[in-house]
Order: C-alpha cells, then structure tokens, then sequence
C-alpha cells in the first residue's frame, strides 16, 4: 500500500513538473533567464517599498524601474493587489521611446513587454501611472536574455508633491472617454508635467501626490490632507509603514497644493468657506516639514493650473503671504513661487489633458532652469 501511495505521489510530482516546463517554454522565448527583482542592476525610483526585496511594491504614480538588457525579447512579471477591485496601468519605454499603457490586473502575471527588437542592447523603463489610491504593484521578475548594469545614472532629482493634476488624472484619453469605465482609467502619470520637465532636465522625478488631498482639507471632505500622509510610505494615514526620505534626496521640491482647498466640495458635507489664515498656516508648517526632511533642496510653490480666474488670484495672494513670511521670519532664502499663465481644463473632470501638461511643463522648465542654474 505504501509503495502504491508512493508510486502515485512520484507520477504526480513528474508530471506537475513537465506541465510546469511546458507552461514556461510557452510563456517566454527561448535563450531567456528569470533575474528576481532584488537584483543590483535594476534602477527603481518613486514611492516603492522594498521590505520584500523579492517582491518590490510599486506604490504611487510615477514611481518606475530601469534595466538595460541585452536580446531582442523582455517579460515582465507583475502582480496587482486589485485594491478594492480595481487595475492599475503601466507605461512602457524603450531605448527613450513611449510604447503606451498596458492594463495590469488581478488575473494576468505575465506582460510581453518588448518582442523582436532590432539591435543588440536595450533600455527599459516600466512606470506606475495610477496612483497609490487604486493598490500597488509587484513586480516578481522580469525574463529576457541578459541584464546589464546601467552605466549612466542621472545625477539631478526632483520630488513633485502635489495632488491629482501631478499624478495625471484625467490626462489620457487614447483608450477610454471621459465619463466612462473607473475614474482614475485616463490617469497616466508618465505623461504628466512633472516626469515631462524631469526627463527635460534629465533628472530623476518622485511623486508623492494624492487625487482630491489638499493642504487643509480634501475636495469632498475635511481629510486625509497632505501634511497628514507625506510622511507615510502609502500616502495614506497608516502610520505602520513610514517613508524613508533618505531613499531618494531631491535637489528640488516641486508643490503644486490648494486646488482641494479651494474646491467648493460636492455637497456631501457642510463645507465652509476656504480660511485663509489657516491655508497660510498649514502652509508654512508644511514647508518646514519638507525643509526638516532636505536641508539642501531649492522648494518652489506653484500656484494651481486649474482655478478660475477669481480664486487663482487668491491663491497667489496667499502662497505671496507664505514666501514672504518663509523670507523674512524664518530667514528662508532657498524658496520660489511660480504662477502658471493660465488654466489647462481640457482633460476629463476639467483636468489638464495631454496637451495641457506638455504646455504646462513648457512653462515649468525655464522657470526651473533658471532657480536651478541648470
């Protein structure tokens, strides 16, 4: 009887093992190799945690990883937490060049990323365009012939702290209309102003934004604000898990807050008008929270591309009182505003759409250039 059971649990074991093979040949080109995430020569950059280093979580938009391989084929491995039943999406780059969105779900593992390429070595860059509010992404391997080191690191860093205009809400029409399928499907943080002046001024870009999150209060509600969830590695209030800025040590600090505070809500609670002296306040703490975290870093506030005309005045007479006080009272000179020239509303939900980031980020990258001196 024994040897029968044993007999049985062998054949079983076998052929588990060949359908296995047969799985993986189908799956994935020959001549290739599994290289696990914890690898050295992969570049990751954004909100990521790695306390599984065997299975890095890609967090908030933006965040995105490198490798240079060699071959013409390369695979990805993913799998999406499907917080709340929903997807995220990714955008895939190689050798420089933008390849589209691809729609990561609970019931696919496996992503064909780059076939037949021409050319010996290649460059690829996958990056998260939804937003830590829709669940994060593991990345479990990536299958191609050959994984070379990156030889050329950019040596400049932006952090863009803002909320759903930075994360490219609303911004990506090329599949889905407005008004259709979830609300964050036409989120597309790749595209967004703030990794377009990044990858102007060949620098490294993190975002740490949230749709709806404000200085003072959310768009529909008195909470979570900003000051609340940076410090937190989700960017929600779960103070478990804590972020660690010396990850990633910015030379700039970008903030694009006050379109929530300024919102007038969608009346699902008493919202009172918009107190300008708390805005200010909140503000300034908020600044010497950034300031605490990067002594070095140039900080530029930027007004919202997104207000009417009545409300953008105001706001620029409040972030005008904020630098003044930075200025003079805590003898702040590493501090610049900067006022876009007028609203982008041509997206879904009068978000900037794809154009209207490219003409915001045109405006940026002078500005940037000039405080930077780069």
């Amino acid at each position: 009887m024994f040897r029968s059971t044993l007999s049985i649990v062998l054949v079983a074991i076998l052929y588990t093992t060949y359908l296995l093979s047969i799985n993986y040949q189908q799956l994935f080109p020959t001549h290739t190799s599994l290289y696990l995430p914890d690898n050295d020569k992969i570049k990751y950059t954004g909100r990521i945690d790695f306390t599984n280093p065997q299975k890095p979580r890609l967090i908030g938009s933006g965040a995105y990883f490198m490798i240079k391989f060699r071959g013409e084929n390369c695979d990805i491995l993913l799998e999406d937490q499907s917080l709340y039943n929903n997807h995220n999406y990714i955008s895939i780059v190689i050798d420089g060049k933008y390849h589209g969105r691809i729609k990561v779900s609970k019931d696919k593992t496996e992503y064909r990323v780059a076939r037949n390429l021409k050319g010996k070595n290649h460059t690829l860059l996958v990056c998260k365009d939804t937003e830590s509010q829709t669940g994060y992404i593991d990345l479990a391997g990536i299958v191609c012939t050959k994984i070379l080191r990156i030889k050329k690191n950019r040596k400049r860093k932006i952090e863009f702290i803002g909320n759903s205009i930075t994360c490219g809400m609303g911004l990506d029409l090329s599949e889905i209309p407005c008004d259709s399928g979830k609300w964050f499907d036409q989120h597309n943080a790749y595209l967004a102003y703030g990794p377009l002046v990044a990858r102007e001024l060949n620098a490294d870009w993190l975002l740490s934004s949230v749709s709806g999150i404000g200085i003072t209060r959310y768009w529909n509600s008195p909470g979570p604000t900003m000051p609340e969830v940076y410090n937190k590695t989700y960017l929600n209030k779960d103070s478990s898990s804590l972020w660690d800025t010396h990850k990633y040590t910015p030379d700039l600090v970008s903030i694009c807050l006050g379109t929530n505070d300024f919102s007038d809500g969608d009346d699902s609670y008493d919202r009172p008008d918009l107190d300008s002296a708390e805005f200010v306040k909140a503000y300034i703490s908020f600044i010497g929270t950034v300031r605490g975290k990067y002594p070095s870093a140039q900080i530029c506030c930027l007004t919202s591309p997104m207000l009417d005309k009545e409300k953008s005045v105001s706001m620029q007479n409040y972030l005008s009182a904020v630098i003044t006080y930075m200025r003079e009272v805590m003898d702040e000179n590493m501090i610049q505003m900067f006022s876009f020239s007028h609203s982008y509303t041509n997206g879904c939900s009068y978000h900037p759409d794809k154009e209207d980031h490219k003409k915001m980020a045109e405006e940026l990258l002078p500005f940037f250039k000039h405080v930077m001196n780069w």
